[in-house]
């Protein structure tokens, strides 16, 4: 607007200039909302696209075990070397992991420092002992003579579990960094979409767990 234009739209006793004016302003406002919704969605539009493609890894993996679970080779099968004690410990540890973060996404949203680090510390600690036992099962098998090298179907097992447990590997060093950024930078509003997205991976390593759970180590007890 030129400065003949301003002063006019001043002396207009009807305020025409600014009628003129308010349908543009009203479009630029709009658009510029609308940038911002939009980089929300895309936001969550590409993280639901990774859960996805992950989803489809572990497909093909748990087709591969599903085909693969019968070659021993001769040497020990699921029914020997399986715990269920054990598994039915990491299944709770992981169970109650996904409460606890969902008790830390309403701390975020809540803006309350002691519920969110609470619940994220007991995540942490959750899945940190997930991974232990996890940990300490591989290293009992290898041990046995049962590593992943020793048959078809314990190369299957171990690429199915062990890639899992690198996931959680993955989300307890994300679930530190997300403290982290809380601590230096508060509850910024992509800092929470940040927590959001954690939240969707850490969910759906559980429901992939379950999974596990059923077709490697239910159905292999039953061999």
């Amino acid at each position: 607007m030129t400065s003949i234009e301003a002063t006019a739209g001043r002396n207009d006793p009807h305020h025409l200039g600014h009628d003129r004016e308010s349908p543009y302003r009203q479009h630029t406002l709009g658009h510029a909302a609308g940038g911002l919704v939009s980089k929300r969605i895309i936001t969550g539009f590409g993280f639901w696209i990774f859960l996805l493609s992950d989803i489809v890894m572990f497909s093909a993996f748990f087709a591969t075990y599903a085909v693969l679970v019968g070659n021993a080779a001769g040497g020990p099968t699921g029914r020997e070397l399986f715990n269920l004690r054990n598994v039915g410990l990491e299944t709770a540890f992981l169970l109650v992991s996904s409460f606890t973060c969902g008790l830390a996404s309403i701390g975020a949203r809540a803006r309350s420092g002691s519920w969110f680090y609470g619940a994220m510390a007991a995540t942490f600690i959750l899945g940190a002992a997930f991974l232990s036992i996890e940990v300490r099962e591989f290293a009992s098998m290898v041990a046995r003579g049962a590593g992943p090298t020793r048959s078809a179907f314990l190369s299957a097992f171990f690429t199915l579990v062990g890639c899992h447990g690198l996931h959680i590997t993955a989300g307890l060093l994300w679930l530190l960094t997300m403290m982290a950024q809380v601590f230096a930078k508060g509850y910024r509003a992509d800092i929470l979409r940040r927590i959001l997205c954690f939240s969707l991976f850490w969910h759906a390593l559980d429901i992939i767990w379950v999974a596990i759970f059923t077709v490697v180590y239910l159905m292999g007890m039953a061999q």
